[in-house]
């Protein structure tokens, strides 16, 4: 699968189920989030792989109640930072930027692999970060949640999610967001 597939391919499948997760998985995933550009080469992302299931359970309380989905996550990739370890120019706090390209990799690697890594941010912070032990200085940016794409819809999911599960949820044209060489001069 080349990368132009493997965006084609990435979905936010929601109906998981479990898949092992190995030292070598985790390896992978990491290296490829390694490799991606970053503001003056600063890497500002850190990422705990939470594989172990006694720690999954205790990160599923931190969950908003419109994700007990989750529950079927193989492994869950918290992803988090802070504004000091990347670059700020003015008001422009890039590390929010880089970590996502970063994540961004993982995802699409994830997607060649034949996984789902579906990125979430409906948790509570605070207590999530308590449970991963992540210092408080850091911003836990999102939560990616990792599994293999079950053909059996999740009968937990509401009725727009399952809808999503049989189709791709639609998208904006590219008329309503891209835009050529000023705002005022939209893309026809």
């Amino acid at each position: 699968m080349n990368v132009k597939e493997a965006i084609k391919e990435r979905r936010a499948f929601r109906s998981l189920e479990l898949v092992e997760i190995t030292n070598e998985l985790i390896t992978d995933l990491a290296k490829k989030a390694q490799i991606a550009p970053s503001c003056m080469n600063k890497q500002p992302w850190n990422f705990i792989f939470v594989r172990e299931k006694e720690q999954l359970e205790r990160l599923f309380t931190a969950l908003s109640g419109g994700n007990k989905w989750v529950e079927k996550a193989s492994m869950i990739i918290a992803v988090f930072s802070k504004p000091k370890n990347d670059c700020i120019i003015g008001e422009r706090l890039y590390y929010l930027f880089d970590a996502g390209i970063a994540t961004a990799f993982i995802i699409l690697r994830a997607t060649e692999l034949g996984l789902v890594a579906h990125p979430i941010a409906g948790f509570n912070e605070e207590q999530a970060k308590k449970i991963l032990e992540i210092p408080n200085e850091m911003r836990l940016i999102a939560l990616i949640i990792i599994g293999k794409h079950s053909k059996e819809i999740n009968p937990v999911l509401s009725e727009p999610m399952k809808l999503g599960e049989k189709q791709r949820p639609p998208r904006k044209e590219l008329e309503e967001f891209v835009y050529i060489n000023s705002y005022n001069k939209k893309f026809e």
